[in-house]
């Protein structure tokens, strides 16, 4: 190869290299801006000195977080965590015969696909309830930034300390309380993630959700709206007596609410 044609590779070869540079511009470019008073949104980040914060601005990403939308499936490789700031996402086991029963409800308050371990796969699958948004950070960036110390790895494990309490009173409320209460305490868990009273919401949805027949939500949904609880509409409940569904949900929200309340406190003093 002559100089001139080593020259031609040469000029090509950083031809290429621009193109890839501007299109790495364009797409960073393209990023909703990350800014402190956004991230203030979600509890967890906004829990976390500034500096800590401000260390993962470079990583996390603004995304839109649509209904429906599959975060990862049981068993998968855990690529992202979400941190929840207007939409509702729910953790779900579904059994073989593709049955479906929900064990978690995670919003604003908290952080979705949390891997601490290189390889650790997904015990539950995780799908968007209440469409929004929220912020994206790779796996990896986060086990850097819990490896550094500081203040996130104590508001991590109190934050699962936190979910791992709420999935406990699901399993026992599951058991032991009637449908009512089981709907009662789902519509709260939903209204404590929410800016309003106003649910969008089916009862086949609840039904799934739920592992009960929709028959028995339709039964159940109609004995709260006969005692002015709720008012419901085709694909829409609106909560009408706050204090009335918590006396009806009993002990199971109470004592999940109290303790999740307490856990994330301590962590915010």
């Amino acid at each position: 190869m002559n100089n001139a044609q080593l020259g031609g590779v040469t000029q090509k070869a950083q031809s290429v290299n621009q193109l890839l540079s501007t299109k790495e511009d364009i797409k960073a470019a393209s990023r909703p801006v990350v800014s402190f008073s956004g991230t203030q949104q979600n509890e967890l980040l906004a829990a976390l000195p500034r500096q800590d914060l401000e260390t993962l601005f470079e990583h996390l990403e603004l995304v839109p977080m649509p209904f429906g939308k599959e975060l990862f499936e049981y068993g998968s490789k855990l690529e992202y965590v979400y941190f929840p700031t207007t939409s509702i996402v729910s953790l779900l086991y579904v059994m073989e015969d593709g049955a479906t029963t929900e064990i978690a409800v995670v919003g604003h308050e908290g952080v979705v696909g949390v891997s601490l371990f290189m390889g650790e796969r997904a015990m539950c699958s995780a799908v968007v309830q209440s469409a929004g948004y929220g912020y994206r950070l790779k796996t990896q960036y986060l086990r850097d930034a819990f490896n550094r110390g500081g203040a996130l790895p104590q508001l991590l494990m109190r934050y699962t300390n936190a979910l791992f309490a709420q999935m406990a009173q699901n399993a026992v409320g599951g058991r032991h309380s009637s449908i009512e209460q089981k709907l009662c305490r789902w519509l709260l868990d939903r209204l404590d993630r929410s800016p309003g009273n106003e649910l969008k919401v089916t009862q086949e949805l609840i039904s799934i959700m739920l592992g009960v027949r929709r028959e028995s939500i339709t039964a159940a949904a109609g004995k709260l709206q006969d005692e002015g609880l709720i008012q419901y509409r085709r694909g829409n409940i609106t909560v009408l007596d706050r204090a009335g569904l918590e006396e009806y949900a009993g002990e199971c929200y109470k004592v999940a609410k109290t303790e999740y309340d307490r856990l994330l406190m301590d962590v915010a003093r």
